[in-house]
């Protein structure tokens, strides 16, 4: 390529990103003298692009408008799994991460233990070491929970588990270790007599030691733990209004085969024959898949024994003694089903999280099921053939039979965080976005549409009309049009249709002075009146001839109004009567935001940034439009 070739390219790279230079401007204009000293008529299409090549605001503008709009209208495509009502206590308020799926590298290759309740995970090496990662930050606490004690780094661990806002330990010598928050019983001791709604952590535990080896089981709930021992011995302690049978289950000490927590009760095995709440009814019907009809549970078992249960929120899977499964509780009708297994082949080993299940089988398939809303059941290649499986509340892992890390799938973290429902910040933001740029889209084409008939009637006919059309133009500009809005929409029904309504109906008096002043200047050209003396009607000759010679500041007044028509849209959704939440838009977003300045003032700085960034973008194309769209002659 030569050296001119290739300045060219640059150069023209250069003005894409970055507009146009005066010498670039005088060069343009030398090249024009050069090739003829006459006058060239330049058609407004031409001077758009002359306009855009000689600014650099403009091109950046151009850039933003662009990527915005290819954000919020092509990005919903690819989400597929969004709601506007989505909801998931147990990420709520998290801050930008996207580590909840980095496994620690010195973790990697040495893996004994892998666990998750909410927006941290806890492992643990076969060295006995604890590693946590993650969105690590307690909320408003200031605890960090992957500030592990000095105690359990200098202890070589056996156990360890997670819970929503702590972590529990067990070390080889026998002693338990937990940190995180413990204002609701998760750990410690507390005073019965104080609060009774709490069970204190046993004194065997605080002050003794058990026998680390003789544990069949530790699981964590929402603010509750269980340590199951082989011989049936039951350790349980925690929050006790977050699961309604808790003192039932607690009575089973001695009596149990496995324990659980699904989100609102503690689950139990104990003769095998039923998965145990204490509440008659609630799991007496068992199936064999999410998707196939219920039975009776004694039926359903046939003489088959339950081995151990695996909760989720809201449903428990119970692998047989036949290894085979079967399944109670309430199922999402958009779950994925669990795979059919092959002829002869058993799972081994189950793990669940908060909405999905993973299953390890004797032919070494791993495969996932439940709830996919976070890429929950999207089995990686590379996970098949592993030797162990281990879950969290949105990630699941295969290990291989050396401990090291085969393939890790699930939530990697959020952009941009979460909100107080526990909702994606990110995706909210983009489908905010959509709502936000229809609605102003909308708005401005009404009032444009309204605008462009008013003032086309009023310049085109002048006289009385004109002055009627004009005045009550007049009376429109002179309204206090924020204070009207806001009026408005408290008298009606706040909502979609009533905003862009509103918006329209106080935006088209500007359209309509910009588009009187241009019709009465057109009107009297010669082709105007050439149409006229051929017998064109008015009509014809509007649509024809005056409309499309108009259509210049027509165009540069609705960029303009879109600018406006997001700031309103914004501002009453904002005070709540716009969009309503849960339903998104960059204005409501402001609005939930309004009580977490202090704490998560993301939540109002994204959105907020994307408004500003938008409008002023509308505003910059606006005024390079002004000037582009001007009539005029350039030598």
């Amino acid at each position: 390529m030569s050296k001119k070739n290739s300045s060219a390219k640059r150069s023209w790279l250069g003005r894409l990103f970055f507009g146009g230079s005066k010498g670039l401007a005088d060069d343009i204009e030398a090249k024009r003298a050069a090739k003829n000293d006459v006058e060239e008529i330049v058609s407004p299409v031409k001077q758009i692009v002359r306009g855009f090549m000689e600014r650099k605001l403009a091109v950046g503008a151009l850039c933003v408008v662009i990527a915005m709009f290819l954000l919020v209208f092509i990005g919903p495509l690819f989400m597929t799994n969004y709601t506007d009502t989505y909801t998931e206590v147990t990420q709520a308020n998290l801050p930008p991460t996207m580590s909840m799926l980095s496994v620690p590298s010195e973790l990697k290759n040495d893996i004994k233990m892998l666990d998750s309740y909410g927006s941290f995970s806890v492992g643990l090496s076969n060295a006995g070491k604890v590693y946590v990662w993650g969105a690590t930050g307690l909320g408003t606490t200031g605890i960090d929970i992957a500030d592990i004690p000095e105690e359990v780094q200098n202890e070589k661990i056996a156990w360890v588990a997670a819970g929503i806002d702590h972590i529990v330990a067990v070390g080889e010598n026998g002693k338990v270790y937990a940190w995180g928050a413990n204002k609701l019983g998760q750990y410690g001791y507390f005073d019965p007599a104080v609060n009774p709604n709490i069970a204190p952590e046993p004194d065997e535990l605080l002050n003794g030691t058990i026998d680390a080896s003789n544990i069949k089981k530790i699981t964590c709930g929402y603010q509750a733990t269980a340590i199951l021992m082989n011989d049936g011995t039951l350790y349980m302690w925690g929050n006790k209004n977050t699961y309604q049978n808790f003192d039932t289950v607690a009575t089973l000490d001695g009596k149990l085969t496995d324990i659980d927590f699904t989100l609102n009760y503690v689950v139990a095995v104990t003769d095998g024959n039923s998965v145990y709440t204490g509440k008659r009814g609630l799991y007496d019907q068992m199936r064999d898949n999410m998707g196939s009809a219920t039975v009776p549970l004694r039926e359903f078992l046939n003489g088959r024994k339950i081995t151990s249960i695996y909760a989720t929120s809201k449903t428990v899977c119970a692998l047989l003694d036949d290894g085979t499964v079967g399944f109670v509780g309430d199922f999402d009708t958009s779950s994925k089903a669990m795979p059919k297994l092959h002829e002869g082949e058993e799972i081994v080993k189950i793990v669940s999280g908060t909405y999905h299940y993973t299953a390890l089988t004797s032919e070494g398939r791993v495969f996932s099921w439940g709830s996919n809303t976070l890429g929950q059941c999207k089995v990686p290649d590379d996970a098949q053939g592993a030797s162990d499986i281990f879950g969290g509340a949105f990630q699941s892992y295969a290990v291989d039979s050396n401990h090291e890390l085969m393939g890790k799938w699930g939530l990697k973290g959020y952009l941009f965080g979460t909100d107080n429902y526990g909702a994606n910040v990110a995706l909210r933001i983009i489908q905010g976005g959509k709502m936000t740029m229809t609605i102003g889209a909308i708005a401005v084409i009404i009032s444009t549409i309204i605008g462009i008939i008013i003032g086309c009637i009023s310049g085109y006919f002048g006289g009385k009309v004109d002055m009627f059309l004009m005045r009550f133009t007049d009376i429109f500009l002179a309204l206090p049009s924020m204070l009207l809005m806001v009026v408005l929409n408290t008298i009606l029904r706040p909502g979609l249709f009533t905003l862009i309504a509103v918006l329209s109906l106080f935006s088209w008096a500007q359209v309509a002075r910009i588009t009187r002043a241009e019709t009465m200047s057109v009107k009297e050209r010669d082709y105007v009146t050439a149409a006229r003396n051929l017998g064109a009607g008015s009509f014809r000759i509007a649509v024809e001839h005056i409309v499309p010679n108009i259509m210049g500041p027509v165009i540069v007044a609705a960029s303009l109004g879109i600018a406006n028509a997001i700031l309103m849209e914004s501002s009453l959704s904002f005070l709540g009567l716009g969009v309503q939440i849960p339903r998104a838009s960059w204005g409501s977003m402001l609005q939930s935001a309004q009580g977490h300045i202090l704490d998560a003032p993301r939540l109002a700085v994204f959105p907020g940034v994307l408004i500003l960034c938008t409008v002023l973008s509308f505003n910059l194309l606006g005024d390079v439009l002004r000037t582009a769209l001007e009539p005029k002659i350039v030598k």
